[in-house]
Order: structure tokens, then sequence, then C-alpha cells
């Protein structure tokens, strides 16, 4: 962790990220390494194989019992009901979303290519982390690395969509993802394929995902055009018709989720659907 490499440098990381700009330095390469390469290479100032420096192999026994201790964890009181939720002044509530209505109309905010990652969405890094729990601030910085202005644009347009390739949402598993898009308006994501954890939090914050019937409809969308859908045929395994108004043209989506899921995301996410149903 720390120590930015030099300006397209490489540095090898034990960590799981290897993101843009995630080492510190932007133009820089992160390879990934387990331990012991990391360990061996350091020793040999170039990428070397541990193996190859003779030593004797390490050896362990799983212990026949784990010793858990949860000494130093406070249970919640259970006189819950009026305690005040004590937050630090850069922590916000948790924004509540609305449910979407029977009909979805905005622009596209970012068309973005394949591989786009959570990092790409939401910034990591020392400069962001303080405010992961501020959700209105950190909102300030999607699609940061992308497109600098997105976040005044879609503040500004009030409800939009965003257009991606394959992959859309790859790598963390950061909920912030899903949460400051929403914030800021997003309220459908089409692309030809969604990586499996961000999928769950679209569905968790209430934004539509969608894959395109005909990968190559994706050539059919700019930024700026003005799409529809409406969400009243949201149904699993129905394939549905989005309308691109400022083309004057119709392409066929569908969308990966089951029928509950889609009914959490009409509802406006997971939260207000545990509500419903617990009222």
């Amino acid at each position: 962790m720390g120590f930015a490499p030099p300006t397209n440098g490489i540095s090898l990381r034990t960590g799981p990220r290897n993101f843009i700009g995630r080492c510190g330095t932007e133009s820089a390469n992160v390879y990934l390494v387990s331990p012991e390469v990391a360990a061996a290479s350091a020793i040999r100032g170039r990428i070397t194989d541990p193996r190859d420096l003779g030593l004797a192999s390490l050896r362990y026994e799983i212990p026949a019992r784990f010793i858990i201790d949860e000494s130093m964890f406070l249970k919640p009181s259970e006189q819950y009901d009026n305690k005040p939720i004590r937050r630090g002044p850069n922590i916000r509530p948790l924004p509540e979303f609305e449910a979407l209505g029977a009909d979805i109309s905005g622009e596209v905010l970012i068309k973005v290519e394949d591989d786009v990652t959570t990092d790409h969405i939401v910034p990591a890094g020392a400069n962001y982390m303080p405010i992961r729990c501020n959700t209105p601030e950190i909102a300030k910085y999607v699609f940061k690395v992308v497109d600098e202005s997105f976040a005044e644009r879609a503040k500004k347009a009030g409800s939009g969509i965003v257009i991606a390739g394959h992959n859309y949402g790859q790598g963390s598993s950061r909920e912030q993802a899903a949460l400051a898009p929403r914030y800021l308006g997003v309220k459908a994501v089409i692309a030809k394929s969604f990586a499996r954890i961000h999928l769950a939090n679209l569905v968790n914050f209430g934004i539509i995902p969608l894959i395109f019937a005909d990968e190559s409809d994706f050539a059919a969308f700019e930024q700026g055009d003005v799409i529809s859908f409406d969400t009243a045929l949201l149904q699993e395994g129905v394939p549905y018709i989005v309308r691109n108004r400022s083309k004057n043209s119709e392409i066929k989506v569908g969308s990966p989720l089951s029928q509950d899921e889609l009914d959490i995301v009409k509802v406006g996410g997971r939260l207000n659907w545990i509500k419903i149903r617990n009222s």
C-alpha cells in the first residue's frame, strides 16, 4: 500500500486492485502478485519466481478449533426506537429514493466502453475514502476519471441513463458506485453485460439494468440522446422496447433480473421494498 511508482512506472501489489490511478500515479501500471512473489521480487530486484530462491517450503496445519473472541463487540440496546443515531460531520444519512414510476425518460448522460470498473464510476484512494459515507459529497466525483463534467450534467438533467459495453461495474463491490449515480438521477444502465456484484448493487439502489438484445445497437446511442421506456412492462424474461426519441428509433432490450428483483427496482430499491413488506 502507498509508495506511488514514478510516471509510467510499474509496481507489484498483493492487494486485489490494479485499476487506473489506484497506485497513486495515473499513468503507472500495477501487476498483481502473491505475497511470495512480492517478497522474492523485492529480494532480487526483478519479478522472481519464489521457487527460484531455493528456500524450503513452509508447512502448516489447520488447528482443530479456532478461537473466536467477541469481547470487543458492544451489542446494541434492545430499546432502540428512540435512540438518536450519532454521526460525525462527514457522515450523512442514506438518501431516500422514490419509486421509479410507470415511465422512465431521460438523456444519455454518458456512453462508456467495455470493462468499466467501480473505480471509474466512483474514484477510490486517499482523497475519496474520507467521503464514502457522505453521498452528496462523493456524488460530485461520479465518473470523474472518464468525464469531469458528468456529475454537474447529471444533477442538472435530473434523470438520465448510462450506456455501456461488456462487464459494466467490474472490480470492487463498492456500493457507492450504484448509490452515487442513483443520487444524481441515473435511473437505468443499458449495457452489453454486467459484473455480478455491481448488478446486485444496482438492484439495491433502484437502478434498472438492461441488456441489449442485439449488441450492435450499442452504436445507435450517443451522449445527449433522449430515450424512454415503460417500466410497467418490465417482466422477467420478456423483451421490451427502448425508444430513442432523439433519433426516432427503437431497440429491443431485456433484463438479467428475476421478477422479484425487478419488483425491488420498481419501488426504488431494496430498503423501500423491505419497508413496504413490513408495513
